[in-house]
């Protein structure tokens, strides 16, 4: 009777690979499409001038922003008048020739727009460009809303 039944050897689970590149795809589409890139959060408040002849810049990838403004505080209260370059609060404004300066070596095709709040005191963006002008970045945009 021991001959009649043998015991089963166990057989491998091996975990079927051949799907494994189609579903990789179909992931890192998914992020692609889902994914939101991140923008600057604005410390600053900036309410545009209104211009008649505008130009919109095409690639977007060239541009770095400074923000000039009066700061937001809590309770929609606003402070004295900073500059924000991407996530940053600048307080010196010779230190602008070194960020942008870095900037620039980065990307030697950069486009500076100033993002300006009608309300800024025009000593300050006098400063800012003429720091601008002594780290060698003098392609400058300002940023307007078109009127109507």
């Amino acid at each position: 009777m021991s001959g009649k039944f043998k015991k089963k050897t166990k057989a491998k689970q091996e975990i079927p690979t051949t799907a494994m590149p189609d579903i990789v795809f179909m992931l890192l589409i998914f992020f692609m499409v889902t994914t939101v890139l991140r923008e600057v959060t604005l410390l600053v408040k900036v309410d545009f001038t209104k211009a008649e002849n505008i130009q919109k810049i095409d690639q977007k990838r060239l541009v770095t922003y400074i923000y000039i403004g009066p700061e937001r505080l809590s309770g929609n209260r606003y402070g004295d008048t900073k500059v924000q370059i991407d996530d940053q609060m600048i307080t010196d404004i010779p230190a602008i020739r070194n960020i942008m300066y870095d900037k620039l070596i980065e990307q030697p095709k950069l486009i500076v727009s100033l993002r300006i709040d009608l309300k800024s005191e025009m000593g300050l963006v006098t400063d800012i460009k003429e720091e601008l002008r002594k780290a060698g970045t003098l392609r400058i945009n300002y940023s307007t809303k078109r009127e109507l």
